[in-house]
């Protein structure tokens, strides 16, 4: 049982943003800002704090998958997690939270394993061939896009939905 469980009986769901390389950190803050909601930004540290009161930022160790651990120790069913990271979002799922990447896909309960089955075949690939992906740049459509589903799926979860 995590130790916020008290956070089930609000109405309210936080967002957490897994904020190591995110590029959608000001655009979490707008929704965040526009519902009045809670966001807790986690990082290994390096990321400006917000002035805005609602905005919390937690300073991890700098270990691999701290961040993501803080996360799915902290979050609750009915909260909001930005994450590219699979298996953070896969944790996120079985708690009950709602977890979208900065493209704007949600992930669900229908497509966590084929991410996660497609996150390991690159991995084995990059062994084999010792080569690295290539990350596209990340355009002003691609914020559009992301802003547009966080806007969907808060107020979705605001509904209860």
């Amino acid at each position: 049982m995590n130790e916020n469980t008290e956070h089930t009986e609000h109405k309210k769901p936080r967002l957490f943003v897994d904020a190591d390389a995110c590029p959608v950190k000001a655009e979490c803050e707008r929704v965040a800002e526009r519902h009045r909601i809670e966001m807790i930004v986690v990082s290994n540290g390096g990321i400006r704090p917000s002035r805005n009161p609602l905005i919390k930022n937690v300073i991890v160790p700098p270990e691999p998958d701290a961040a993501d651990d803080w996360i799915a120790e902290n979050a609750v069913a009915g909260d909001v997690i930005v994450t590219n990271d699979i298996p953070l979002a896969s944790r996120g799922i079985e708690i009950g939270a709602r977890v979208v990447k900065a493209n704007g896909q949600e992930f669900t309960e229908a497509n966590i394993g084929n991410a996660l089955a497609g996150r390991e075949i690159a991995a084995h690939m990059r062994e084999v061939t010792g080569e690295q992906g290539r990350n596209a740049s990340f355009t002003q459509k691609d914020r559009s896009k992301f802003l547009s589903a966080l806007e969907v799926l808060i107020q979705a979860v605001l509904r209860g939905k």
